[in-house]
């Protein structure tokens, strides 16, 4: 739980970073930029070591997974360029449904109907953030919603590949992103300014640091143990999104937000308790 409360509380303030520099740059070469550099730091970590700890009876699953990865920051770095961190996040958030949902589809992990009720509920808070067919709808958002389901794909494959070493899901996952983000970064490159070098490094800091804490975390628990924790992402993109750029979620936000968070934790209350 620690471990995946560590991974939030970074991955939530890369977010915030890229939010920053995507007013300036294409979020193509941010995404590059954020691989580039995990992928520099892994190397150095295991330098002598790199090749052989790239090696593992998982391949598919390895590579699925860093394209999971890949188009999970696609799709929010996107979004956060025109919706704020917290309205982005709030729908984000229906990832611990998704990846409850998924462990019992594709992992053999136990779900009970109120575990489906709560995925159904979720959903329609989600629906509330969203407000599709009214004048507040905002397309940028339908990108953060769908940003989940690759987020909760990416998990999944955690989960499947725990057996490798750490160091390899990290040298797969940033091998992987480097490689997808080289092919955008020739028709989107910009020279980037001197005073935005150490911001770029704290992209790419932060994102290295937030996926060995998710790898480690989802390596020693259940998918659907841990998902209900990944509600605290949405109060650490609260307050990043306040001290950085002054934006409080709206109403609309706050109300989904609440149904997504409370179905979530009263699905997974009932099924403990239905489990002792």
């Amino acid at each position: 739980m620690l471990f995946l409360l560590g991974s939030l509380a970074t991955f939530t303030l890369m977010d915030a970073v890229a939010k920053y520099l995507v007013t300036r740059y294409h979020p193509a070469q941010l995404i590059w930029a954020r691989f580039a550099i995990n992928l520099a730091l892994v190397a150095l970590v295991y330098r002598g070591s790199f090749l052989p700890r790239l090696r593992t009876r998982q391949p598919l699953a390895q590579a699925a997974r860093g394209v999971m990865q890949v188009i999970t920051i696609v799709l929010f770095f996107v979004a956060i360029r025109h919706i704020g961190l917290a309205e982005a996040d709030a729908l984000f958030d229906i990832n611990p449904i998704l990846i409850t949902l998924g462990a019992a589809l594709f992992l053999g992990e136990r779900i009970g109907p109120r575990r489906i009720a709560g995925i159904v509920i979720a959903f329609l808070g989600a629906l509330v953030i969203l407000r599709p067919g009214v004048g507040a709808f905002e397309p940028a958002a339908a990108l953060a919603f769908a940003s989940a389901f690759s987020y909760a794909a990416g998990n999944l494959l955690t989960r499947v590949v725990r057996t490798d070493p750490l160091a390899t899901s990290l040298i797969w996952s940033a091998l992987v992103g480097t490689v997808l983000s080289s092919i955008a970064l020739p028709f989107v490159w910009k020279e980037v300014a001197i005073a935005d070098f150490p911001i770029f490094l704290a992209l790419g800091v932060l994102g290295s640091a937030g996926q060995a804490l998710v790898v480690r975390a989802f390596s020693l628990s259940e998918a659907s143990t841990l998902a209900p924790f990944g509600y605290f992402s949405l109060i650490f993109a609260s307050l990043w999104g306040f001290l950085f750029f002054g934006q409080l979620p709206d109403v609309w936000t706050v109300a989904g937000a609440l149904v997504i968070v409370g179905a979530g934790l009263y699905v997974w209350y009932r099924e403990r308790k239905s489990a002792e």
